[in-house]
């Protein structure tokens, strides 16, 4: 006869049971879930289309194979979480690190938010495992890009930025280099787009990421697609 300790050391880990509890206000009945022992998420499994209407004569099963997984259901998605106040940069990035994450980071105006944009956030992404987006302040915009500039305001830009898949935390820095953004940062990978070679790129900047152990990689922007000629198509309208 088994006994509980040999029975412990066969359970998954990630145990699927059936419950009946409320989560967050939303009753779930009677539904399969599991509980992502790595993150703590609550993730429902749902069955497959083809068991809704199965052929006469063949065995229906309650809790058919999983077609997919809902992921995290009592969790509610909030995107004004991922903005993070300037001070706070450097425990979010300890934090990272303590779990072994690369963090890739990268920065701009983000003014008017285009294909371009949303295309070389998730390149970046993809250099590591956590993207951090420093957006620069409505002073700095006015500086960098002349009055009139930005169309809108950092707490917004910050916003939309944040919404996005790709991205896991922004911050606006208000000085118009991103040195002091960068030296709380602390990248393992520093992102710039492709019109800046390492000869270009601020040198201070430069010396920050490299002198913390990072390396600086360029991706190319998708072409025609920029926020002035997006603003100059509108005004032409």
């Amino acid at each position: 006869m088994e006994s509980a300790r040999q029975t412990r050391s066969r359970a998954p880990a990630l145990r699927l049971f059936r419950v009946r509890q409320d989560l967050r206000d939303k009753t779930i009945k009677d539904k399969i879930i599991r509980r992502d022992q790595k993150t703590g998420d609550w993730d429902m499994i749902l069955p497959p289309a083809s068991s809704r209407g199965q052929a006469p004569g063949q065995p229906k099963s309650k809790y058919p194979l999983p077609a997919r997984v809902v992921r995290g259901i009592d969790r509610q998605l909030d995107f004004q979480k991922k903005i993070l106040l300037l001070e706070n940069v450097a425990s979010w990035r300890a934090s990272l690190r303590a779990q072994g994450r690369r963090l890739v980071v990268t920065n701009g105006c983000f003014d008017l938010l285009h294909v371009g944009h949303v295309t070389y956030l998730e390149a970046a992404r993809n250099q590591g495992d956590a993207l951090l987006v420093g957006v620069n302040g409505d002073a700095a915009v006015r500086l960098l890009k002349g009055p009139g500039r930005p169309v809108n305001s950092e707490q917004d830009r910050a916003s939309v930025i944040a919404a996005l898949e790709a991205v896991d935390a922004v911050s606006i820095f208000r000085d118009r280099r991103a040195t002091n953004f960068l030296s709380r940062a602390k990248p393992d990978i520093y992102v710039k787009g492709g019109d800046y070679t390492l000869e270009t790129l601020d040198q201070e900047e430069r010396a920050v990421v490299e002198s913390a152990g990072g390396r600086i990689v360029f991706i190319p922007f998708v072409p025609a697609k920029s926020t002035t000629g997006l603003i100059e198509r509108i005004l032409s309208l």
